[in-house]
């Protein structure tokens, strides 16, 4: 048990997935921080006079927890894209970058493939002659 479990942890799919979620999560630091300090107070200098914030309120003035408030709304959404912008172009563009460069394909379409006629394997090459599992010729369609 403990054996299936380390050869589990050592695969590299684990261990790039551990590492591109703590980049994620110092990014993420990084983006709440740009949208708290940048793109709120642009969205509170949108509405002008002083007051809650963007949004629409549905009780007594002035009482918070009737404030309907899309500047945080908004600031979510910015953050969020932000925040899987970096993620694409930080950590996926790279990975899938390197293993095309393995010859892997990942976020993307798998090759096509055809099923064996003796073996029923599907996961042959369209161009396969011969079947890599039971050593059929293959017949090309």
């Amino acid at each position: 048990m403990i054996k299936g479990f380390k050869n589990f942890v050592m695969r590299d799919d684990v261990i790039t997935v551990a590492v591109g979620l703590v980049v994620a999560l110092a990014f993420s630091n990084l983006v709440e921080a740009f949208t708290t300090s940048v793109i709120n107070p642009l969205v509170a200098r949108a509405q002008g006079e002083h007051g809650l914030g963007l949004g629409v309120q549905l009780g007594a003035a002035g009482n918070e927890a009737t404030f309907l408030d899309f500047g945080a709304l908004i600031s979510a959404i910015i953050y969020f894209i932000v925040f899987m912008a970096v993620v694409y172009f930080l950590i996926v563009m790279p990975y899938k970058h390197i293993q095309a460069r393995r010859g892997v394909t990942v976020f993307g379409d798998a090759p096509p493939t055809k099923v064996c006629p003796e073996c029923l394997s599907d996961d042959l090459p369209e161009a396969a002659r011969k079947c890599k599992h039971c050593g059929s010729l293959q017949t090309t369609v």
